[in-house]
């Protein structure tokens, strides 16, 4: 029988690897975390610091460390909601655009070239493998529902 956790192991180092290294556009390094953050605003419009946060599964106090990080580097803009002026939404700048586009490119020109040592069955079989998994892990009462970071 195989190590399932072993096979786990290894793909989260090695996709952490990937992260690692992928992760500088427009002169500014970008950690791993920050990466998330800035796919995270682009995906949803507007949001507010909060969804962003509960999205990643973070601490709201490490999360807004992060996203001072990233308004200092001008990545992000946080402005008051105006519905509700104690709500922050976010925003990519232009800035912050072209630095989230860029390392979507790379991820999918990385991702490109580890598909491109399968045949189209294969490909198929890990993706639909990989939503499956995805879906039985949002239905987990374990998985999801405590905070990282």
């Amino acid at each position: 029988m195989e190590n399932v956790r072993e096979l786990f192991q290894i793909m989260t180092r090695r996709f952490g690897f990937l992260n690692k290294n992928c992760c500088s556009a427009g002169g500014c390094d970008i950690s791993l975390v920050q990466s998330h953050i800035l796919y995270e605003i682009d995906r949803q419009h507007q949001p507010s610091i909060q969804q962003v946060a509960e999205a990643l599964g973070t601490e709201i106090t490490t999360f807004s460390r992060q996203i001072q990080s990233l308004i200092k580097m001008n990545l992000v803009k946080k402005t008051p909601d105006p519905d509700d002026r104690r709500v922050y939404v976010l925003s990519l700048t232009t800035e912050g655009k072209y630095v989230a586009t860029t390392i979507d490119q790379q991820m999918n020109a990385y991702l490109a070239e580890v598909f491109s040592h399968m045949n189209d069955f294969e490909k198929e079989t890990v993706i639909r493998s990989i939503k499956l998994l995805n879906e039985a892990m949002s239905k987990s009462s374990l998985c999801c529902s405590t905070p990282i970071g």
